[in-house]
């Protein structure tokens, strides 16, 4: 194995915590790291590669359109811009200054979250409502540029459903735009959103699309794809400081590729194997409880462990234990979490989905080692 990583000083993880950001995302497929080496070696004018590769990913998808940018977040970003400014390239140009138009996202309070701040890069504001179609439908004014819903298994308020913000926004001419960052698997949902009646739908592309970290794909409405690529690098806008590299979009259409193409029950049969191998290695530790979960909500449907224990008994903490694993040998990150569906149950959760090949072996020993010995 490579010590690129140690050269630098830095140890990796066993990563027990699913596709994190700040943990490195997900692990690309070798095809994917092929296609960007390749994809290094030449020039190309990029305004073509960025529409060839919109034409390419849609037509793998089957949706209206799509447009490759250099993260989720910048997708959040991009969609507030077009939201705001549209094509109209003398807005784009003096983004964030809104003289003149409409720079209102509605957004439901149980929506926001800490990424939603990308949406008023472009000088966009958030007009806050509860979560009842009648508030909903009160706030939409003539300054209201797009309604921003967000779909990841960390909101568990109330909502008003999808396809119900749809139709009041429809019917005012107003468009919808999805956060749906993380909502892979399944498969079903690079479809299932804008089925529903969205306009546009943000996902990373290094989360389950397995594709560069740096990348991300927004699919739907023609017209506003277009206008997510005029308010995007290499043009003088917003997005110029999101650049995505030919290295990543390249990446990122192979990556949608295979995604496509992929066994995905047989993706699903591996992680619930190393599930039941992990709670039947854990199941005779005294008072420790695991079993097996899949998060809130329609998207990201990885099963996983979760685990708790007697802290009076084992006198460690969540915390504590999460620092240890983490302290290694082998260093190994897992997620700590409070299960709002469990009277705020604290939880260690161990993802199977980002573990390598035999690392569930690794991953039951070191927590059976912490278990015992404390």
């Amino acid at each position: 194995m490579s010590r690129i990583y140690q050269d630098l000083g830095v140890e990796p993880i066993i990563n027990a915590c699913g596709t994190v950001t700040a943990y490195s995302g997900s692990l690309m497929w070798p095809e994917v790291s092929d296609a960007m080496n390749q994809a290094s070696r030449v020039y190309v004018v990029m305004e073509e590669l960025h529409l060839a590769a919109g034409k390419r990913i849609a037509q793998l998808i089957g949706v209206p359109a799509a447009h490759v940018c250099a993260s989720a977040t910048a997708g959040i970003a991009l969609v507030g811009a077009a939201a705001v400014a549209g094509r109209n390239k003398e807005a784009i140009r003096r983004l964030p200054d809104v003289t003149g138009l409409k720079n209102e996202i509605i957004v439901q309070r149980t929506h926001r979250m800490a990424y939603d701040q990308a949406v008023l890069l472009c000088g966009a504001q958030f007009v806050e409502i509860d979560p009842e179609p009648e508030a909903l439908a009160a706030a939409i004014t003539d300054r209201t540029a797009g309604i921003f819903y967000v779909l990841s298994w960390g909101l568990t308020g109330k909502a008003i459903p999808l396809p119900e913000v749809a139709r009041i926004a429809h019917a005012r001419g107003v468009p919808v735009l999805v956060d749906a960052a993380s909502e892979l698997p399944p498969l079903s949902n690079l479809h299932r959103f804008l089925h529903e009646g969205a306009d546009v739908v943000i996902f990373s592309g290094g989360k389950g699309l397995r594709g560069p970290q740096a990348s991300g794909l927004v699919i739907g409405n023609p017209d506003f794809i277009e206008a997510c690529r005029l308010n995007d690098c290499p043009n003088p806008s917003i997005g110029r400081a999101m650049k995505t590299g030919k290295e990543e979009i390249v990446g990122l259409v192979k990556a949608v590729e295979l995604y496509m193409a992929r066994d995905h029950d047989a993706d699903m049969l591996v992680w619930e194997r190393r599930v039941h191998y992990l709670i039947d290695q854990l199941a005779t530790i005294p008072t420790v409880k695991a079993w097996r979960q899949t998060p809130y909500g329609v998207g990201q449907l990885f099963p996983h462990v979760a685990l708790t224990w007697d802290i009076h008994r084992l006198e460690v903490s969540y915390q504590e234990f999460r620092d240890m694993m983490l302290a290694g040998p082998p260093r190994i990150m897992t997620q700590q979490y409070d299960d709002p569906f469990r009277n705020g149950e604290h939880q260690i959760r161990l993802h199977v989905h980002t573990l390598q090949e035999g690392q569930e072996v690794l991953l039951a020993r070191r927590v059976r080692e912490l278990l015992r010995e404390l």
